[in-house]
């Protein structure tokens, strides 16, 4: 099992923010279940270009940070969903103030991403 190098500063709000969210696809992945997506294999359609072990192992992150809840149902073929916890719920606004952001400064920003 991985251990840490560093310890986490958890002196700052920030920081703790940015630990837990921490990672390339876990706003995605809270966007889309918070939209309705909650299976792995349909979460892993949605965001194609993340590797399904990597997903998996940001949703085992989220799990763990209590911003998602992970459902496992009892039966034969195994059947896993996710779904936000009332923590998770509260990055929703945060989630559309930061796209609210991008929209109203990609005339500025986009182009410093597209190559000529």
């Amino acid at each position: 099992m991985y251990e840490r190098k560093l310890p986490v500063e958890l002196e700052c709000g920030l920081h703790l923010f940015m630990e837990v969210m921490n990672g390339k696809w876990k706003i995605s992945l809270i966007w889309c279940i918070h939209s309705g997506i909650r299976r792995p294999g349909e979460l892993h359609r949605k965001i194609p270009k993340a590797s399904r072990r990597l997903l998996d192992t940001q949703l085992k992150q989220l799990v763990e940070h209590g911003i998602l809840a992970k459902t496992v149902f009892d039966q034969r073929s195994l059947k896993v969903e996710y779904a936000l916890t009332p923590l998770g719920e509260t990055l929703i606004p945060v989630i559309e103030l930061t796209a609210k952001w991008g929209e109203d400064h990609r005339s500025v920003l986009e182009p410093l991403f597209i190559s000529e």
